[in-house]
């Protein structure tokens, strides 16, 4: 499937308004956006996510041979329980990530649109001679967004539950515990669908009282979540600690992968070179700045304040106004007020904002092993991180 024309037939409904970004090709919201995102936030909607992509990996060694190339650990997986990967780049940079579930028979990937051809080839391209075959069958299943905290059961089409903010076996958290979490008051999974049957699964959850949301209200629960998104929060600089992406998708103690060095070392030694904020925005103004733009600390001669970060996800929540996430330097204070300054329709914008710290300035997690010797605290991330 091309990733840049795709439309999916729900966008034909009746007060249908397109979504754009990463998000293109399904419906940003139906009409009213603030009803939706209540009906989503009380757990009784449906949302398409048909724009995402789906990899198939099948073949009698493709969990043991994903264990040993991803950050999670694979082995063993029983069928029908979800679990989430990152690939890595060797000096532990964030490249893909996916949603992981197994049906016996096969290992079924759930990533971004754009992301499914490229996490295709690599995956083609580490096969060796493994009996392992790899296809992205995103023009044949779609995907559909629930709001249930439960796997899929037997019987179900095949699932993926999403764990965030639970620390998986094997993950660690740099931000607050899970009761303490705010994505602990969201439950979501993702049903895989055929494609062809798409419309008529969803009329069967509106037929059973659950209304059709855009993902307007997925987004804006997913960021009041703090749940980091491949399409929005990750660069080419990302490494998982700075999103709090250790809790769900990576093992710090399975055997060696790519980019496994940099994960335990900045597990060790703290301190990532950045840290994902959740961003409170002054709401009294129309238009809000878009993802992309410049996070600065106040100007205080009259003049541009210091970039210090970029605007993630942006979103309007039905109970919390403007709230957007960021990626901060490590070293901004977490008590400091901000500005985010952007454009938009070409006519420049700026924001005040506070934060919410998710991942704090320490960038120290609760299992951190103890230091050893006066000179541990002044070590650095390495410098290829920076």
């Amino acid at each position: 499937m091309d990733s840049t024309d795709y439309q999916s037939p729900l966008l034909s409904r009746h007060g249908a308004v397109a979504a754009a970004g990463p998000d293109a090709g399904v419906a940003w919201h139906y009409g009213d956006p603030t009803a939706e995102q209540r009906a989503l936030s009380r757990g009784g909607a449906v949302v398409d996510q048909s724009h995402l992509g789906v990899v198939r990996v099948a073949g009698p060694d493709r969990l043991s041979w994903l264990h040993s190339i991803t950050s999670q650990q694979l082995e063993g997986l029983l069928p029908r329980t979800s679990t989430e990967l990152l690939v890595l780049s060797p000096q532990g940079h964030v490249e893909h990530a996916a949603g992981v579930v197994d049906d016996g028979e096969a290992t079924w990937l759930i990533t971004e649109r754009a992301s499914a051809p490229g996490l295709t080839a690599w995956l083609d391209r580490m096969r060796f001679t493994l009996r392992v075959e790899v296809a992205d069958v995103t023009g044949e299943w779609a995907a559909i967004g629930e709001p249930v905290a439960a796997e899929g059961a037997e019987g179900e089409p095949l699932t993926w539950h999403d764990a965030w903010p639970h620390v998986v076996g094997g993950g660690t958290r740099y931000g607050p515990a899970e009761t303490g979490h705010p994505g602990a008051d969201r439950p979501w999974r993702l049903v895989l669908v055929p494609r062809a049957d798409l419309e008529s699964e969803v009329a069967a959850r509106e037929a059973a009282g659950w209304p059709l949301v855009g993902t307007w209200a997925a987004e804006a629960l997913r960021v009041e979540a703090w749940r980091p998104r491949l399409a929005r929060e990750v660069d080419g600089r990302t490494i998982p600690h700075e999103l709090d992406w250790l809790r769900t998708a990576v093992h710090i103690n399975k055997g060696c992968y790519r980019g496994q060095e940099t994960v335990a070392r900045v597990h060790n030694l703290g301190r990532p070179p950045r840290r994902l904020v959740m961003l409170h925005l002054d709401g009294s103004q129309h238009l809000l700045p878009e993802p992309g733009a410049e996070v600065r600390l106040p100007a205080s001669d009259g003049g541009a304040g210091k970039v210090v970060g970029t605007l993630t996800s942006m979103a309007r929540h039905h109970e919390l106004g403007p709230i957007g996430l960021a990626v901060l330097k490590r070293n901004v204070p977490e008590e400091a007020e901000l500005v985010v300054a952007g454009e938009v329709s070409g006519q420049p914008i700026e924001v005040t904002a506070a934060q919410e710290t998710i991942v704090p300035g320490d960038g120290l997690s609760p299992d951190r092993p103890e230091a050893h010797g006066p000179l541990t605290p002044g070590l650095r991330a390495p410098s290829s991180l920076l």
